[in-house]
């Protein structure tokens, strides 16, 4: 089991993976976590930074989703203002919104990466799926409740895993 919460990588933030590594690698598609991954939790602002992330990552020739488990308001309407699809309600870690996400880009698990950062819903999901997964720290300590408690359980299974990026990395995480 704690195989499929096991990240392929991970990382501080989406703009320290080698995006043009991971191309060469054949990949073509980045399915992506909204909160806490690309902004801070139910931020509506696209920062500069992450504009600029967008625009180098599709010029570099990938496909971007959003795939979140947050409601259509929030996820549409953050979509719409950085121009790429959006999956709502996603209901991660089930595997039908990523299968949605990869058919709407029309890509194949072996060339998708998943970038969020939960173990229990972003990186199991995609897991289970075959995707390349790469675990990002939260961007900021302000959550959702539920996701509040998760980190707790996180932080156990973190601890676990055999990585030495991750065991590393584990305590700063989870400091925030």
């Amino acid at each position: 089991m704690l195989s499929r919460l096991r990240p392929r990588e991970f990382v501080a933030s989406i703009y320290e993976i080698d995006w043009r590594e991971l191309y060469r690698r054949g990949m073509r598609a980045v399915l992506t976590d909204l909160d806490n991954t690309l902004v801070e939790w139910n931020s509506p602002v696209a920062t500069p930074q992450l504009l600029t992330w967008l625009n180098e990552v599709r010029t570099l020739g990938f496909e971007v989703c959003i795939v979140s488990n947050n409601d259509a308001k929030r996820v549409l309407e953050f979509a719409e203002r950085v121009g790429i699809p959006a999956i709502y309600k996603a209901g991660k870690p089930r595997r039908r919104s990523y299968l949605k996400a990869m058919r709407m880009l029309g890509v194949e698990p072996s060339a998708t990466v998943m970038v969020g950062d939960q173990i229990f819903t972003d990186v199991l999901g995609a897991n289970r799926l075959g995707l390349y997964t790469i675990l990002v720290k939260p961007i900021h300590p302000r959550e959702f409740v539920g996701t509040r408690l998760m980190r707790r359980m996180e932080r156990l299974i973190l601890r676990q895993l055999p990585s030495p990026a991750v065991a590393a990395d584990t305590e700063d995480r989870n400091e925030r």
